[in-house]
């Protein structure tokens, strides 16, 4: 979005100079101005509207539009896929109605802004169809390793999995299986002996091999331990137990098996489905490397996306993507894809214990290391230099941050690659700033940095978080009532498939912060129903910059909304998560719907 000084010679601040006026104007002659303009608008707005009819106008709606200027209306009107109107249905119908106006009846459902995803990781979802799913309990069956093995066979029964094929699963959490007894290769070998398996980190940072898949992937006892990665080894001997993570979970990225042109098709238009069942008209893809942005563009080519799609490449790739698609083709939509900036992972997983912290953790490191603060993915001078190109470039950057030690080397890196303009606006977004201390939010203020909060962990993971690094530093997780007063727009997101896309939970983490065991999580950082929302749509739509199309329901912009079965800020907020998405409509065009209602 373009910006232009106020205080440039020469331009006059329209708002200033309508204050000034007002402020002349005795009470009375001010009244009479301000009804004639508000006379004026409602007449234009009349004449305007009755030559051009809206396509369809949505009657009996609880509307809730995001837009502080007029937070309700009744009624919403819809032209080629933008808001024509929103208000009354007597205002609407009498200005708006033709006679091919489809009226669409919402019997007193609730309609917002379709919600905008702040961070996920999209190209996963292309291939999950073909994974079998071991979240933990209430999400999935992987309460232990029992469980886990039980699920996998049953998955590779049920699909007819032939020997020497790769069996893949995703969501293992190894921060709730009992007595501290985790997944190792030795299980998957005695329940797998013929295919390679691949089971995957619920924290997208690592997975779990069997010794098919280890081989597979290039793995062995010689293999070292790469900067910043995870090789957990066998207790005794230097043979790999199965555990590999953050860059050295990067090797496997790199061996994936690619999809077939045809998986590419049905991934996407699955993916999207998946999304826009969450109520999501905007999805986003949170470390994009060339390959699967190639795989993307070639799926929207070929008409698959109904919903639009953001993407962040890599720090390792933006060369590489750069000499593709020059930055000039950057920030702007083609077939519903968009490159917006650069992703620079810094850190790894708090649950994983791979995020890097100014203080040990308490139950030490993966591989049992004492005295274990964690690692930063890469040296302070790398985080500098790929900053500083992002910012050459003039493009919108997300960092990865979780531990306050990766905070801390995130300021460094921008108060070395902003020189002297520390507090220019460059829409930076610091994902997850998990454990961000109180001393650190005033810097985000400053340099103009906005959180992007995953509020899911304090239901999901609060109970490894007190763990691992005490009760009050896990109280202070996701601090997002800090950051709303001290003048912050934080944003919020799932970071599916680390957890499922569920966008009434996320709300109702946001609101309650309570965990699945049952107890308050820094209930001094609850935020308001209507924050919570602003923090799913609005300030979404400005960390994408796009506040002027999306987010808020207001005439002009595009029609992307959601169709809820309650009113998120009228019921109680414990029964938030209960909400059903009943619709989502994409620029006037409806993209899902729940065939249970």
């Amino acid at each position: 979005m373009t910006t232009r000084d106020s205080n440039s010679q020469g331009n006059t601040n329209p708002q200033t100079t309508g204050a000034a006026l007002l402020t002349q104007l005795g009470p009375l002659m001010k009244s009479l101005f301000l009804g004639s303009l508000a006379a004026l608008a409602v007449g234009l707005a009349g004449w305007a509207c009755a030559a051009e009819p809206a396509d369809a106008i949505y009657i009996n709606a609880n509307v809730i539009t995001m837009n502080d200027a007029q937070p309700r209306a009744e009624a919403l009107a819809v032209k080629d896929g933008k808001i024509l109107g929103v208000g009354s249905r007597a205002d609407l119908e009498s200005t708006l109605m033709g006679k091919s106006t489809h009226m669409i009846d919402l019997a007193g459902k609730t309609l917002l802004p379709g919600f905008l995803d702040a961070h996920s990781h999209y190209i996963n979802a292309l291939s999950l169809a073909g994974q079998a799913s071991l979240y933990p309990p209430p999400a999935g069956p992987g309460k232990d390793v029992p469980s886990i093995v039980a699920e996998l066979r049953k998955f590779a029964e049920e699909h007819n999995i032939p020997k020497g094929e790769l069996i893949m699963a995703y969501g293992y959490d190894d921060t709730v299986m009992p007595d501290g007894r985790l997944l190792n290769r030795g299980d998957l070998d005695a329940a797998f002996p013929d295919n390679p398996v691949r089971v995957d980190h619920i924290s997208m940072h690592g997975t779990v091999l069997n010794s098919l898949a280890l081989e597979r992937f290039g793995f062995d006892a010689n293999t070292p331990t790469p900067d910043g990665g995870i090789i957990v080894r066998k207790p005794g001997t230097n043979e790999p137990w199965g555990l590999i993570m953050e860059t050295a979970f990067l090797k496997i990225f790199a061996n994936t098996p690619p999809l077939t042109p045809g998986q590419e098709v049905d991934g996407t238009r699955a993916a999207q489905r998946m999304y826009a069942s969450a109520g999501i008209t905007t999805a986003h893809e949170g470390a994009t490397h060339l390959d699967q942005l190639e795989i993307m563009k070639r799926a929207a080519a070929a008409g698959g996306n109904t919903i639009d799609l953001v993407t962040y490449p890599f720090m390792t790739d933006v060369e590489k993507i750069l000499a593709v698609f020059p930055v000039s083709d950057w920030e702007k939509y083609e077939a519903r894809v968009k490159i917006q900036g650069i992703k620079i992972t810094i850190d790894g997983s708090p649950q994983g214990r791979t995020a890097a912290f100014t203080t040990p953790y308490l139950t030490g490191g993966p591989s049992g290391q004492e005295g274990w603060k964690g690692q930063l993915f890469a040296s302070q001078e790398v985080i500098n230099q790929v900053l500083k190109k992002a910012y050459d470039l003039g493009v919108p950057v997300t960092f990865h941050v979780n531990g306050d030690a990766a905070i801390d080397a995130m300021l460094k890196a921008h108060e070395f690659a902003a020189g002297d303009e520390l507090t220019r606006y460059r829409n930076v977004t610091a994902i997850h700033s998990q454990f961000l201390r109180k001393d650190q939010i005033a810097k985000y203020v400053r340099y103009k940095i906005r959180p992007s909060f995953f509020t899911l962990h304090t239901f999901y993971f609060a109970d490894a978080h007190i763990a691992n690094r005490g009760r009050e530093q896990a109280m202070y997780i996701s601090p997002m009532r800090d950051a709303i007063d001290a003048g912050l727009h934080p944003t919020n997101h799932t970071d599916a498939p680390v957890v499922p896309l569920d966008q009434m939970l996320m709300l109702w983490t946001a609101v309650n912060r309570i965990s699945r065991s049952g107890m308050e999580i820094g209930p001094d950082q609850r935020v308001t129903p209507l924050e919570g929302l602003k923090a799913m749509t609005i300030w979404v739509a400005e960390q994408y910059g796009e506040q002027d199309i999306k987010g808020s329901l207001e005439p002009g912009k595009l029609a992307d909304m959601v169709v809820l079965s309650d009113d998120p800020l009228k019921v109680d907020p414990m029964k938030i998560a209960d909400i059903k998405v009943l619709e989502t409509i994409k620029e006037g065009t409806s993209v899902y719907k729940n065939a249970g209602q």
